[in-house]
């Protein structure tokens, strides 16, 4: 078992774990909760020996195998399955022996060798790490593509795919989901739940900690409590403790008043009826919930928009796609203040090209798009993030949007995300993924849009920042269309969930909870049709044959500019990154900190700056011909 045992850890000045005594058994899987910078990772850092503890210690059995993802985006040609068998550290041993034995003539040792392979399924390795890839979303044939093909996000999907081929006894994972799509993360619960070691799970995503975690390991105010049950039971648990906070407690109570009256004052009304149950609906979770975010450090709402023109925009037999490839098709679309979409579907089936649409990024091909007039549109997707000004503060970036209002006005509103203080006057160069994302939602919710597009927002955002962004959405009085992976931010949010797929666009026949067994079907579906069509192709005569080629090769020919454009996008991705490499390396240098370096400093950072921005842009449109590929070879299998 793993003990904790007057455990003391310390960072720098900072203390992070005050005396810990905690016993995980084996076989149970534990989700590590607490606030972004309190200490999970380090605590996971100590578990793996790069950390040790300033008193106490953790003892972890000696015959126990731990796997974890390394931090560092892979890189290099070597095949991808070939990166993920690299996993299984014993198969990668026993070969290298077998190969020094082989050529020694020790007959003996061969055989005791091969039997141990046999004992560890060796010969099923290759199948087992297939099946990872594409439970990660990597397509059927992807797998034998040089490791440096991929983009960042998908080399993180390769790293967890090389985690979890290990056998380990001990595994650690944090924030696995952040780089998966939503088909991804119900494959992943999946796999963690018939693991058979022991899960420690660092997660932000409060419906993957219910399907995987018995037990919540909470660090808080330094301290560590071990909790019996699942994300919610730990919700539950903690809020009839801090209920007991009375001051706090009815902060909380004021919010949820505010979202009464707007039920209490539209569920009469037939045009408001729906938001007005949606929202009853959500607020009858918040309540149950409520008490256990009453100490959250995010507070903030949407303010009314100024105007709520009907419809906002219409869709009317809408195409769109990339180099000619049409990703969706024939779509019809109208949305109106107080919609609440939520869009599922495949990676790759266009639920992003849909959004870029809607945004105004990416034009149509055919069919007609009408926007209102008085349109206003709050877009967020990740490569916002890249395009900040490194070297400026939140605040510099607020009063750019908003110079009229008062500093401390801006403060205060700034204040509500997490930036407080001196926070708010700091250069937004050193802060974390999350904080970027927050200030970019922050800088969104002050436009006071009319219509919002989220491409998965709540990537790197702790549990407290996403229930305060559900709770300022349901005071959101304009229509909104969400992608995320996070079912629960869906659940609470959506009222009508569409399905992007075979590259329509159409009502999803059920709710979230019916959507894992769709995929399954989807899945099941697409086998039979794949062995359907190789019995058809098998029975065809020499004439079909010669047709069938004739068509792919036109098929072929036709693509040929998209598959040399993602060529060029790649060697344009891995000059990109190995300079913002170089450019990292240059950063990590002490000596370009002190004062007299500084006109140093800010140049790099703002290189730094436009490296990143060009590789999201690029990677962006990788992806982008990737997905219109994938959906022409799923045209033609189809």
């Amino acid at each position: 078992m793993l003990q904790l045992q007057s455990l003391s850890l310390r960072r720098g000045p900072h203390l992070l774990i005050d005396q810990a005594d905690v016993t995980v058994y084996p076989g149970q899987k534990v989700g590590l909760v607490g606030y972004n910078g309190c200490g999970k990772s380090s605590l996971f850092a100590l578990l793996l020996g790069e950390l040790q503890a300033d008193t106490g210690g953790a003892a972890i059995p000696n015959a126990w195998t731990i796997a974890h993802v390394a931090q560092h985006t892979p890189e290099g040609p070597r095949e991808a399955i070939e990166f993920v068998l690299d996993g299984d550290a014993e198969l990668r041993r026993i070969e290298a022996e077998l190969r020094q034995v082989e050529s020694s003539g020790d007959g003996l040792r061969q055989g005791e060798l091969l039997g141990r392979l046999e004992a560890i399924d060796a010969y099923g390795a290759e199948s087992r790490a297939a099946r990872l890839l594409h439970g990660l979303g990597f397509a059927p044939g992807e797998e034998r593509r040089p490791v440096n093909d991929y983009s960042g996000g998908w080399r993180m999907r390769l790293a967890l795919a090389r985690t979890l081929m290990c056998r380990s006894d001990l595994l650690l994972l944090d924030e696995p989901t952040n780089h998966l799509d939503l088909d991804a993360v119900i494959w992943l619960e999946g796999w963690l739940r018939s693991y058979s070691g022991t899960l420690l799970l660092i997660s932000h995503d409060r419906d993957f900690l219910d399907a995987v975690t018995g037990h919540i390991l909470h660090l808080e105010r330094q301290q560590l409590t071990l909790y019996s049950g699942n994300y919610s039971a730990f919700e539950r648990q903690r809020a009839e403790r801090l209920a007991q906070q009375q001051a706090a407690s009815e902060r909380q109570q004021r919010e949820m008043a505010h979202m009464r009256r707007f039920v209490d004052r539209f569920r009469a009304q037939a045009t408001k009826a729906r938001q007005a149950q949606s929202r009853l609906k959500a607020l009858e979770r918040m309540e149950l919930i409520a008490p256990a975010h009453a100490d959250s450090p995010f507070r903030f709402a949407f303010a009314p928009a100024e105007t709520l023109p009907r419809p906002l925009l219409r869709l009317d037999q809408v195409a769109a796609g990339y180099g000619g490839t049409h990703v969706i098709e024939r779509v019809a679309l109208s949305l109106n203040p107080g919609d609440r979409i939520g869009l599922l579907g495949r990676n790759g089936a266009g639920k992003s090209t849909l959004i870029k649409v809607l945004a105004g990024v990416l034009t149509p091909s055919a069919g007609r798009m009408e926007c209102a007039q008085a349109l206003k549109i709050g877009y967020f997707a990740q490569h916002q993030i890249h395009q900040l000004q490194l070297d400026e503060s939140p605040l510099a970036h607020l009063r750019r949007l908003d110079p009229a209002a008062t500093e401390q006005a801006l403060r205060s509103y700034l204040g509500g995300f997490g930036f407080a203080g001196d926070r708010a006057l700091d250069p937004v160069g050193p802060l974390s993924g999350g904080e970027k994302a927050r200030l970019v939602l922050a800088l969104l919710i002050r436009q006071r849009p009319n219509l919002l597009l989220l491409d998965e927002p709540t990537n790197h955002l702790d549990l407290e920042m996403r229930h305060a962004l559900s709770e300022a959405l349901q005071g959101f009085d304009g229509a909104l269309v969400l992608v995320s992976h996070d079912r629960h931010l869906l659940r609470v949010t959506s009222d009508t969930l569409l399905l992007v797929d075979a590259g329509a666009v159409r009502p999803f026949d059920g709710d979230l909870d019916d959507y894992p067994a769709w995929l399954a079907g989807r899945a099941s579906k697409d086998a039979v049709l794949e062995s359907t069509g190789n019995a058809a192709a098998s029975a065809s005569d020499g004439k079909d044959r010669k047709q069938q080629r004739r068509q792919a090769a036109l098929s072929r020919q036709s693509l040929q500019p998209l598959r040399q454009r993602e060529k060029t996008l790649e060697q344009r991705l891995d000059s990109l990154a190995a300079r913002r490499s170089r450019i990292e390396q240059a950063l990590s240098e002490p000596n370009l900190y002190l004062a007299e370096a500084k006109t140093q400093l800010l140049t790099l950072l703002e290189e730094q700056r436009q490296v990143n921005a060009e590789l999201e842009e690029t990677e962006e449109a990788w992806l982008e011909i990737t997905e219109a590929l994938e959906h022409a070879r799923q045209c033609e299998e189809g």
